[in-house]
C-alpha cells in the first residue's frame, strides 16, 4: 500500500505556512486520502480455484457478450422488430453488456494475477459505472412493465400511448436518473478519506465493502444508500406491481384460453427478469449494515453482476418465437454479407 508522506517542513524557528490557519488546517489533513490503490481479496487463495473459477467465469462472459450483442443486432436489424417492445428489449441488453463488462473483465484479470490491485481512480470509476447501469436497468425495466400494460389493457391506443417520442423519453429519464443517482452516491463515498487498510474483502469497488476501510464514520453513507436504494427500488416495483395488476384483471377478461396464454406469455420474459435481478439487489443493499456477510454478498453478486446479463438474453430468445427468428435471421444477413 503506497501512502503520501511529504509534508512541509519549518524552516527554523518559524512555523510552515501550511500550520497558518490551524483549524482549516487540520481539517484538511484529516480528510487527506492516503490510499492510491487498492487490493481486492477476491474468492479463494487456491491457485487452481482461481485458474477454474477464470474459464467459467470466462465462457459466461462470452456467452454474455455474444447473447446481447445478438439482440441488439437483430433489433437494430430486423424490421419486424421495430416495436416499442424490442426498442426497450435492445437497450435492457446494451445495459446487461455494459454493467458485466465494467465488473467482469478486470475480476477475470485479477483471477490470474498474484496483486489483484486497481488503481484508487479506477476503483470510483468502476463503483460510478456499475451502480450507473443498475438503476438505469431498474428503471428501463419499470418502463418496459408499462409498455406491456398499455399492450395488453389499451390496445388500440397502444401506438399513441408508446409513441417514439413517448418511449424515448421512458429512456432518457432512465439514464438521466441513474447517471444522477450514481453521480451522488459515489461523490458521497469520495468524500469519505481512506488512510488505512487497502484490501477491499470483495472482487470489484461495491459500496459496502468499500466504506468499510473509511477511516472515518461512514453512518451518512450507508443511510444514503439506503434512502436511494430504497426510493430507486421501491419507485420502480410499484410502477411493476401496478401495471401487472391492471394486465392481471385485463387476461382474466380474455375469454378464449388460448387468448389468455398468449397475452400471459408477452410478460413472461419480462416477470422472470425483474424477480431475478430485483430479488438479488434487494437483498445486497436494502437490508441493516449489521447483517452484511461478505463471504454470501459475493455468491449473490456474482449471480447478478456474470449470470443475470448472461441469462436475459437467453430468456428473451428462448421464449419469444418472434425473437428466435429475428435471430436466424439475422444471422442468415451477417453470414451472407461475410
Amino acid at each position: 500500500m503506497d501512502h503520501l508522506s511529504i509534508l512541509p517542513r519549518s524552516h527554523g524557528n518559524h512555523p510552515p505556512a501550511w500550520e497558518l490557519g490551524a483549524s482549516w488546517t487540520l481539517m484538511a489533513w484529516e480528510n487527506w486520502t492516503t490510499v492510491t490503490e487498492f487490493v481486492f481479496k477476491g474468492f479463494t487463495d487456491c491457485l487452481d480455484f482461481q485458474v477454474t473459477l477464470f474459464v467459467l467465469f470466462l465462457l459466461i462472459y462470452v456467452t454474455t457478450v455474444i447473447g446481447n450483442l445478438s439482440i441488439i443486432a437483430a433489433v437494430w436489424l430486423d424490421s419486424q422488430l421495430q416495436t416499442p417492445m424490442y426498442f426497450f428489449l435492445g437497450h435492457l441488453s446494451f445495459l446487461d453488456l455494459c454493467y458485466s463488462s465494467v465488473v467482469t473483465p478486470k475480476m477475470l484479470l485479477s483471477l490470474l494475477s498474484e496483486r489483484k490491485t486497481i488503481s484508487f481512480a479506477g476503483c470510483f470509476l468502476q463503483l460510478y459505472f456499475y451502480a450507473a447501469f443498475v438503476i438505469t436497468e431498474c428503471y428501463l425495466l419499470a418502463g418496459m412493465a408499462y409498455d406491456r400494460y398499455v399492450a395488453i389493457c389499451n390496445p388500440l391506443r397502444y401506438s399513441i400511448l408508446m409513441s417514439k417520442k413517448v418511449c424515448v423519453s421512458l429512456l432518457a429519464g432512465s439514464y438521466a436518473v441513474g447517471l444522477s443517482n450514481s453521480a451522488i452516491f459515489t461523490g458521497f463515498a469520495l468524500r469519505l478519506p481512506f488512510c488505512g487498510p487497502n484490501v477491499i474483502d470483495h472482487f470489484f469497488c461495491d459500496g459496502p465493502p468499500l466504506s468499510k476501510l473509511a477511516c472515518s464514520d461512514t453512518s451518512l453513507n450507508q443511510m444514503l444508500l439506503f434512502a436511494f436504494g430504497g426510493f430507486n427500488k421501491l419507485s420502480t416495483i410499484s410502477a411493476i406491481l401496478v401495471s401487472y395488476i391492471f394486465i392481471f384483471f385485463a387476461i382474466l377478461r380474455i375469454p378464449s384460453a388460448e387468448g389468455r396464454q398468449k397475452a400471459f406469455s408477452t410478460c413472461m420474459s419480462h416477470l422472470t427478469v425483474v424477480t431475478m435481478l430485483y430479488g438479488t439487489t434487494i437483498f445486497m443493499y436494502l437490508r441493516p449494515s449489521s447483517s452484511y456477510s461478505l463471504n454470501t454478498d459475493k455468491v449473490v453478486s456474482v449471480f447478478y453482476m456474470v449470470v443475470i446479463p448472461m441469462l436475459n438474453p437467453l430468456i428473451y430468445s428462448l421464449r419469444n418465437k418472434e425473437m428466435k427468428d429475428a435471430l436466424r435471421r439475422t444471422a442468415e444477413r451477417i453470414t451472407v454479407r461475410l
